[in-house]
């Protein structure tokens, strides 16, 4: 009999590909979405890449609410909980840590063999980004500092609320964590892009120039990978993982889709903003504000660790930007 592993929010990017990973392994799969008639969705996307067949189950669990939980874990040997509050909620920070305990005590109470929950570099990394140098999982985010900005914060206070959790429960070993860079690569559907709009703008040429932020880049498919490792390895049982990637500065990664795609990709522009310009257009572009801080990023991660333990090599960023683009080509998200 396969192992059955829950992965939360179905319907996301990353959860989709998670589903498919593991299917793709030989696992049994449920996944929790807000309502069934969400299930053709994520069946139709996980089957442009393997048959889900009867291996694939649904449950009906939200983030913000108890009901349903403890049937979702009914019976499942691991979690994956990859699922997280929607970014344009004011208040992130009570779904997303509300919602991680709430699958905890759950998993905690079925006995399940290890929960595996999606957090982010951006909790463990300096308030500034300014800062020179590369950090591990050994630091954590302040999340008091009031320069952070909510997706940051909510992040920070969901992981610490989770480790509080397992350690006063007294299963330290319950829980590992997975703390990624950006996640681009190619899409499974058109109805849950995430991370990948920033590519959707830089090839539908709606970006009139780069602005001067690095990105530390991860295929979502090694960042489904690495929570198959981190979810069947003895030794990360109460680890933190960074999976991050390679560094490119958004000029960079213009340059490759401009290369990498040919004719498709002449609509990207490679030239570089100045701060004070994003700094202005920040004034009237709510989205922009949040990335100001990060202008000239200097700090950058480590990912020796999950490299040692995991045995987890992320594929080069270019490669991954370019799939990506190509992949919104293909679907004709532009």
């Amino acid at each position: 009999m396969n192992e059955l592993v829950l992965v939360t929010g179905g319907t996301g990017y990353v959860a989709g590909w998670c589903v498919t990973a593991l299917l793709q392994r030989g696992y049994d799969v449920r996944t929790t979405v807000r309502s069934l008639k969400k299930e053709q969705t994520v069946r139709d996307a996980v089957g442009t890449v393997v048959d889900p067949g009867d291996r694939l189950s649904f449950a009906v669990a939200d983030l913000t609410s108890d009901e349903g939980w403890d049937e979702a874990v009914a019976g499942v040997d691991y979690v994956l909980h990859v699922a997280s509050p929607l970014g344009g909620q004011e208040d992130l920070i009570t779904p997303a840590r509300d919602g991680a305990l709430r699958v905890l005590r759950a998993a905690a109470k079925a006995d399940v063999k290890r929960v595996v929950m999606t957090s982010a570099a951006n909790a463990a990394s300096p308030s500034s980004y300014q800062e020179e140098g590369i950090t591990d999982e050994t630091l954590w985010t302040d999340p008091d500092d009031p320069t952070l900005i909510p997706y940051r914060r909510s992040k920070t206070v969901a992981e610490k609320a989770a480790w509080a959790f397992v350690e006063g429960a007294g299963k330290p070993g319950l829980l590992t964590t997975i703390l990624p860079g950006a996640v681009f690569g190619p899409i499974l559907s058109t109805g849950n892009l995430g991370s990948v709009q920033i590519i959707a703008r830089m090839v539908g040429g709606k970006m009139p120039g780069t602005p001067r932020i690095g990105l530390e880049i991860v295929d979502v498919r090694d960042l489904a990978d690495i929570h198959i490792r981190a979810m069947t390895s003895p030794e990360a049982a109460g680890q933190r993982f960074l999976a991050t990637g390679e560094f490119l500065w958004m000029r960079d990664m213009a340059v490759e889709l401009q290369n990498g795609l040919g004719a498709d990709g002449a609509q990207v522009k490679t030239r570089q903003l100045p701060d004070f310009v994003v700094r202005l257009s920040a004034l009237f572009d709510k989205p922009l504000r949040s990335i100001v801080v990060s202008l000239g990023r200097r700090n950058q991660h480590s990912t020796a660790k999950a490299e040692r333990v995991l045995g987890w090599k992320a594929r080069p960023a270019a490669e991954t930007v370019v799939a990506c683009g190509r992949s919104l080509l293909d679907w004709k998200v532009i």
